[in-house]
């Protein structure tokens, strides 16, 4: 448990008060106290609750969604504060082959924030090592020291945005690939598509949270304040609208990879179709000839064996000339590549 406190015209965000002092520096109205506990072991979640319940007062069943881990972003109202739960990205984990997340509970009152986590948050550490340097943020109220944890915790999520993006592309690349095996391009296709849905889901369930709070729903949220959050749900817009892009996308994948398949088997069905073709004259002419009556001349011709194959020959040579001049055979499909103007106006219209 880290306690942070501000107190007015003070030079600095004090730090390392205890639990005792904490009743104490929550009656006066003009400090700003942010209490941040980590439940990584029984004992701290044990304490946490201890606090959350007994300190604070706060409603015992947001103490058991605080300390459970829960799947899904939420915001409830209360008279005195709001419950909210955020999750962030966890670095390292997570990418485009596992969206993983970590949660983030917390109570925002008039001179207070509490936060919760069972995972160490790199956003939460970034902002403390900005108060420890700077009392600014303090200066604005509990409610933008909430800004600014979820700032960076949208922030983050922006560099595995970037992450999917590129692979989509290269799965593009690989779905066209005749040498990948056709299951093992639809088994990261699917990977893809668990990953890029529950980061639609997230971003979604956490955009409606911040709406709520930038448009002014809630009176523990000052209106000088809600500019800021409005820009924390802007960013995060751009990730659910993207989520929302690469989702689309990797349904075409399903459409393009099984086109793909289905053009390899036409191929493979025609060439068979050719074969077939091609050997049925050549059968009908042994057929005929393998017939055993008395009265064939062509039997006692000296040179019938061989006639009878350059005859086969040129059939299966004629076929084959046939059937390149239709294109059935012989044909390659072309990739043909725009040039740097056809993309750039490709770009402009993407843009």
């Amino acid at each position: 448990m880290e306690i942070f406190v501000y107190r007015p015209g003070a030079k600095q965000v004090e730090e390392g008060f205890t639990v005792d002092e904490l009743p104490e520096l929550l009656k006066n109205n003009d400090n700003v106290v942010w209490v941040d506990l980590l439940g990584e072991t029984p004992e701290q979640i044990d304490e946490a609750r201890a606090i959350l319940l007994d300190v604070f007062k706060f409603h015992y069943l947001t103490v058991e969604d605080c300390i459970e881990t829960r799947n899904q972003p939420k915001i409830e109202a209360f008279p005195d504060y709001i419950y909210f739960i955020v999750h962030g990205i966890k670095p390292g984990e997570t990418g485009p082959g596992k969206f993983v997340t970590k949660e983030l509970d917390g109570y925002l009152g008039k001179n207070f924030l509490v936060t919760f986590h069972d995972q160490r948050f790199r956003s939460v550490k970034i902002v403390k090592e900005q108060i420890r340097k700077s009392h600014v943020a303090f200066t604005r109220g509990p409610a933008y020291v909430l800004h600014q944890v979820l700032d960076h915790i949208v922030d983050l999520y922006m560099p595995i945005v970037d992450d999917f993006d590129l692979e989509i592309a290269s799965l593009e690349e690989r779905v066209f690939d005749l040498k990948k095996s056709d299951s093992a391009v639809l088994e990261e296709v699917m990977v893809l598509r668990r990953s890029v849905m529950r980061l639609r889901r997230i971003s979604a369930r956490q955009l409606e949270v911040l709406y709520r709070i930038s448009h002014g729903e809630f009176p523990q949220i000052a209106e000088h304040i809600l500019p800021y959050f409005r820009d924390v749900h802007d960013h995060l817009q751009r990730v659910s609208d993207l989520s929302d892009s690469y989702r689309d996308l990797v349904s075409s994948l399903f459409d393009i990879h099984f086109s793909v398949v289905a053009n390899r088997t036409n191929d493979v069905m025609k060439t068979l179709a050719v074969l077939s073709a091609i050997m049925l004259p050549l059968s009908l002419i042994a057929g005929i000839y393998g017939m055993n009556f008395d009265n064939m001349p062509e039997l006692r011709t000296a040179y019938g064996y061989f006639i009878t194959l350059g005859l086969m020959a040129l059939v299966a040579a004629a076929l084959l000339v046939y059937f390149w001049r239709r294109g059935w055979i012989f044909q390659r499909n072309e990739v043909v590549e725009s040039s740097p103007e056809e993309e750039q106006l490709d770009n402009n219209h993407m843009s």
